[in-house]
């Protein structure tokens, strides 16, 4: 069982950066492929970023891909997606998760183990 808490959220203007961190706990993450996604009021969960095992893997959605990143320090159980150039349409609850199969995948479906989120926030 692994435990996940992500923190890092908080209010920011547009074109801000921001970084969010996954800590987890529980059982060392080097076993598992990660993932960020996020959920907007009214909204469905989307994929925001993935990363494999090893770090070596990483794959972020169309809508932030060349504004956010994902990295990961197996050594620290840590997990990071920095976010820059924000936009108010990045505004949601930001959620870490873990996959027990190896392998990048974009489906909140293909994940077994959840946060409970961190908000961000974007004013225009």
């Amino acid at each position: 069982q692994v435990q996940l808490v992500e923190s890092g959220g908080g209010l920011v203007q547009a074109g801000d950066s921001l970084r969010v961190s996954c800590v987890a706990s529980g059982r060392t993450i080097s076993s598992y492929p990660m993932g960020w996604f996020r959920q907007a009021p009214g909204k469905e969960r989307e994929f925001v970023a993935a990363i494999s095992r090893s770090g070596a893997g990483t794959y972020v959605a169309d809508s932030v891909k060349g504004r956010f990143t994902i990295s990961r320090d197996n050594a620290k159980n840590t997990v990071y997606l920095q976010m820059n150039s924000l936009k108010p349409e990045d505004t949601a609850l930001y959620y870490c998760a873990a996959r027990r199969l190896i392998g990048v995948r974009v489906e909140p479906y293909e994940y077994d183990y959840w946060g409970q989120g961190t908000q961000v926030t974007v004013s225009a």
